[in-house]
Parts: structure tokens; C-alpha cells; sequence
């Protein structure tokens, strides 16, 4: 698969519907689309050895038990603590490579394996830290992939919301904080991450990328546009930027205001 046909199968993921949007499929065209020299098969192969680990737990362990110890037992993914910052954490088939990885990135292989094996797993777009939510007999509990998949306690789950800045009348509101999000979500918050950090660091080419690959995953979203605008300004492509800022003004008229002003503000610049 080459970056053609890594935007290719971006473009057909983001024209399906919530509930059947390929999650892990996605995931790897992502990471094909920054690198396209790899072979995405030790993605699909990791996923299922560990459906296979998952089947054999779950005859004899708790769902959120069996979920844990298959990925960060028998797989060995793990969050990366010492390097986190390392951008190979945010690249599904780096992570299945390292076995370590951001909490998202990690969180995408446990929903493709738990769903396989007829879980109900669900991401939590928490702030600042992203979790899994599992349903039980006894109700909903919090994952953290990062954690070697262990149950986060309501306690917690406050404390981190506070920690973020919440407010204690929505820190402590359970049912807010452990609110389920759609796929396209969890993936789109991995391509916010990338692109968030190659900002800060002025890798404005990989922005980009990141940036076109929210947009297409999200086609009628106006946002991505307006940060491929940012990335394409970076690298000195006013006339690429001007064309994606028209892009933004199409897919929302509210965006028209700003997106004009960053208009004229490149316009300036290619007089």
C-alpha cells in the first residue's frame, strides 16, 4: 500500500457510517500514510493472536481481567513512560513494533480485539488521558491501556478530572467523565495528537499529513482544513493553504470569518 492508497481507504473509512467504520483498518492506512515503506501485516497479525489470547482468558477470567491480561500479558503492550513524547508512540504499526505506545494508540488494538471477541468496549475521550470503558454484569468500569489495562476506580477518575482542570461539579459527574465516543473519534484524537506535536516542534510536512488525514476521515468537518491551511503556511505553501482555507469556507460558512482573515494575512505575504 502506497500514500495514494493509504488516502484512498482514509476516503472510504470516512464515508462509512459510525458503526461501521474500520477501526484498526483506518489506523494502519494512517500509519501508512505517514510511512509508506512498511508492511502493515504485523498490525493484522497482532490483532489476531490476540483475539486467540482473548477467547482463551475470557473462559476463565472476568471480561476486564481477560481483556488486561491478554493485551498487556500475553502481547506485552504497554504505555511508553520513559520516551513518551517519542512520536512512534502515536503510530499504530511503530507501537505494535516497540509494544509501547500512547494511551490512544494502545486503545485501538484493545477495542479491535475486544470487539472481535464480543465485548462492549467503548473509548472515553477523557481530558488529558484517554480510557476504555467496558461493560460488566455489575455495570460500566474504566480501562487504561497505558496502565497494563487495569480498572480505573471512580475515585480516581475524579482526582485525574480535577488534576485536568475540570470542575468538581462535572469531575464529579461519572457518567460525564466515562461518556463513550464513536471510533472515528478515538482515531481522529490520534491524528490531533500527531499533528499537535509536530506543530510544537515546527515539522510542519508531518502536520500536514496529520492534519489531511482528520479531513479525511471526517469529511465534513471544516477544522482539518483549517490546520492543513496552518501546516501549508509553515512550509511557505500560500497558494496550497489558500486552497485548503477555501475548503474550510465550503464545508462551513462559519468558518468564513476566520478563514478570511487568514487569507488575506497569506495573500499579503504572496504579493
Amino acid at each position: 500500500m502506497g500514500r495514494e492508497e493509504a488516502e484512498t481507504a482514509l476516503l472510504d473509512a470516512g464515508t462509512a457510517a459510525d458503526a461501521d467504520f474500520p477501526l484498526l483498518e483506518a489506523a494502519i492506512a494512517c500509519a501508512i500514510h505517514e510511512d509508506p515503506s512498511r508492511d502493515p501485516q504485523a498490525a493484522r497479525d497482532l490483532g489476531a493472536a490476540g483475539v486467540a489470547h482473548l477467547v482463551q482468558r475470557l473462559k476463565q477470567e472476568s471480561a476486564e481481567e481477560a481483556l488486561a491480561e491478554a493485551m498487556a500479558g500475553d502481547l506485552r503492550l504497554n504505555g511508553d513512560y520513559l520516551t513518551y513524547e517519542d512520536p512512534d508512540n502515536a503510530d499504530i504499526l511503530a507501537v505494535i513494533e516497540r509494544r509501547k505506545g500512547l494511551p490512544v494508540a494502545l486503545g485501538i488494538l484493545y477495542l479491535h480485539v475486544a470487539r472481535q471477541c464480543g465485548l462492549t468496549l467503548r473509548g472515553v475521550d477523557f481530558p488529558g488521558h484517554f480510557l476504555l470503558r467496558i461493560e460488566t454484569e455489575e455495570g460500566p468500569l474504566a480501562l487504561d491501556p497505558f496502565s497494563e489495562g487495569r480498572v480505573v476506580l471512580p475515585s480516581e477518575l475524579t482526582r485525574r478530572a480535577l488534576h485536568a482542570g475540570l470542575t468538581p461539579n462535572v469531575a464529579d459527574r461519572l457518567d460525564r467523565l466515562m461518556a463513550p465516543v464513536s471510533d472515528r473519534a478515538v482515531l481522529m484524537r490520534l491524528q490531533n495528537n500527531i499533528y499537535a506535536r509536530a506543530i510544537q516542534v515546527r515539522d510542519f510536512p508531518r502536520a500536514e499529513r496529520a492534519a489531511l488525514r482528520r479531513a479525511l476521515l471526517d469529511p465534513g468537518d471544516h477544522r482539518p482544513w483549517l490546520d492543513v491551511a496552518a501546516a501549508r503556511e509553515g512550509q511557505g505553501a500560500m497558494a496550497g493553504s489558500l486552497e485548503a482555507l477555501a475548503r474550510a469556507t465550503a464545508l462551513d460558512g462559519g468558518a468564513a470569518l476566520a478563514a478570511r482573515a487568514q487569507r488575506e494575512r497569506i495573500r499579503l505575504q504572496l504579493n
